[in-house]
């Protein structure tokens, strides 16, 4: 296929590349894609590379393709299917140097050729390094999986010498572990891991790592050297939780399930799930204000539809909140608190102002004595959310229950009932 693509490119008159691990023989068996960088003189601006780059590239999935789309990154590229295998056709400046790159995607073809300089040898351990962080569910940059990429575990390699290397290297990891092949940082980076990219010394690789997922990789490098098998290795694809087990595991919990569904965004994944995790944190502030503790909260971005869901501790609240004032001492403020919250006459239910421990304390009708009425009022569209997200939550429905349930996000919600870190899981098989 390649011996395809990149004549017709270059007959377009510009340069072609294969980038990735697919270059230098790091591609896993199993991956269906392939990146072919589109090489453009660095003086052509940027309006033209957009244009003449799409254009051509629409043309090369036009002519040996099954379709194709447009996408977005740092500037628009097509994706194409060709021959089964999910194609990028990527524009990008044909830069002499790094220090010169004019927008991201001109990096990638030094990462081509600093890893294919030193790889020589170390290929079948940067083989074994992917399929276990694949099988141990940490590898992969997007934002839902904030794993380990391609380029990552090829540059542990180069660093630790080994793929056992990297494992005895990775069990010592702790957050704010930095490693810098070419000595040559230019700045202190503030992510869990910083591995400083080898051509950009700005650049932190595993910035997309999360310390969640890093602290899995941990866990697994010391599982497999305190006992090496074969299991480490094995993709274990857990079957969706079927209705009746989702509703078994909610009772025996005991717990109570919400989530809310809505469209999503028509936006790249690198857009829609940081404005998810901005709108579950702040939905779950907003819960937690309330009174409605939340034991844990997860989002899910479908093609379809996105998912927010919190499982409470307790979501029905009694008609009394208790809200402390000002200390006594502080005259001015206590003196308002009082006017605010003074007892009508004839009283009611409610007691206060009174003094307790020094401080004013009031108890005031509960605005919402169930979760339910503050996730279907509009007061959830008044937190932090992310602009696209709050748009489509406009469309939102309401789950309860059992109703969370749906084929859609069954394995999605079968990992959120039983999130054991990659390393039980193994131990369970």
């Amino acid at each position: 296929m390649i011996d395809r693509l990149t004549p017709a490119i270059e007959a377009r008159g510009v340069g072609a590349m294969v980038v990735g691990s697919a270059s230098r023989g790091t591609w896993v068996r199993g991956d269906r894609d392939l990146d072919l960088f589109l090489l453009f003189p660095p003086e052509l601006d940027r309006d033209s590379l957009e244009r003449d780059g799409l254009s051509i590239a629409r043309a090369i999935a036009i002519e040996f393709g099954d379709g194709y789309r447009e996408k977005y990154a740092e500037h628009p590229y097509i994706n194409a299917t060709v021959d089964g295998i999910d194609v990028d056709l990527v524009p990008c400046y044909c830069v002499e140097s790094a220090t010169g790159i004019q927008s991201a995607v001109d990096r990638t073809p030094f990462h081509t050729r600093y890893v294919a300089d030193r790889i020589a040898g170390l290929v079948d351990d940067v083989l074994l390094l992917k399929q276990f962080a694949k099988a141990g569910g940490v590898y992969g940059s997007d934002q839902m999986t904030e794993g380990f990429a391609g380029y990552l575990c090829e540059l542990l390699v180069l660093r630790y010498g080994s793929f056992e290397g990297v494992l005895e290297g990775a069990s010592g990891w702790r957050p704010g572990t930095a490693i810098d092949l070419e000595g040559h940082a230019a700045k202190r980076f503030e992510e869990p891991l910083a591995v400083v990219d080898p051509v950009d010394p700005n650049r932190n690789v595993s910035a997309s790592v999360s310390l969640s997922r890093m602290m899995a990789f941990v866990e697994l490098a010391r599982g497999y050297l305190a006992a090496p098998s074969t299991a480490f290795f094995e993709l274990r694809l857990e079957p969706p939780i079927p209705a009746d087990a989702f509703a078994a595991g909610l009772a025996a919990r005991g717990t109570a399930l919400y989530a809310l569904r809505f469209p999503t965004p028509n936006l790249i994944e690198d857009v829609v799930v940081p404005q998810l995790r901005k709108s579950l944190e702040g939905l779950t502030q907003l819960l937690g204000r309330h009174g409605f503790t939340v034991n844990r909260a997860d989002c899910e971005m479908g093609p379809d539809h996105c998912l927010l869901v919190f499982e409470l501790l307790v979501d029905t609240l009694p008609a009394v909140a208790r809200h402390q004032g000002p200390p006594v001492w502080n005259g001015e403020n206590a003196a308002k608190f009082r006017e605010k919250y003074a007892a009508p006459p004839g009283g009611g239910p409610f007691a206060g102002p009174f003094i307790e421990d020094g401080r004013y304390v009031v108890e005031v009708p509960r605005r919402y004595r169930t979760a339910a009425a503050l996730l279907g009022s509009e007061e959830i569209l008044g937190v932090s959310l992310g602009k696209n997200v709050r748009r489509a939550l406009g469309k939102r429905e309401l789950l309860i229950g059992v109703g969370c349930w749906s084929a859609e996000f069954a394995p999605f919600l079968g990992a959120f009932l039983d999130p054991a870190s990659p390393l039980v899981r193994l131990e369970r098989t």
